[in-house]
């Protein structure tokens, strides 16, 4: 059987679902992300091992994307993307997972170096955008 290919957002107390929520308002129904919160009673090894058995089930082409580069999240995802070849991606924005949304639910696929490149462009001074598009 083949591996189900999905999107997993880790965050600090489960703010990932209410993104989601929050995403569905503009994509629509959302039926590729999966959450595993990371809440204050877990130590990193039970965050650990929920992480690693969630995503043994998945395929390998998954992406992980996480909150805050160098917290628990990160931290777990690394050393799980590390042993599998998964790929991790920090720094968890709207823009970003909207993104990953279109790319599997449309197109069946994610293109990892493509979110990178969103997440890099998703931060904006929104006043100079405008007036650069208008020719001020």
């Amino acid at each position: 059987m083949d591996k189900k290919t999905e999107i997993v957002i880790l965050t600090h107390g489960g703010w990932g679902s209410k993104l989601v929520e929050s995403l569905k308002m503009v994509f629509g129904e959302i039926t590729c992300v999966h959450e595993i919160p990371l809440l204050p009673q877990y130590t990193f090894a039970e965050y650990y091992q929920m992480v690693e058995e969630y995503l043994a089930e998945l395929s390998n082409e998954s992406v992980v994307l996480t909150d805050i580069f160098g917290g628990t999240t990160s931290n777990v995802a690394a050393k799980i993307g590390h042993a599998s070849g998964m790929r991790v991606i920090s720094g968890l924005s709207a823009p970003l997972l909207l993104e990953a949304c279109s790319q599997l639910q449309y197109q069946g696929v994610l293109d990892a170096d493509k979110l990178l490149e969103v997440g890099r462009g998703a931060a904006k001074d929104v006043v100079k955008e405008i007036l650069s598009n208008m020719g001020r």
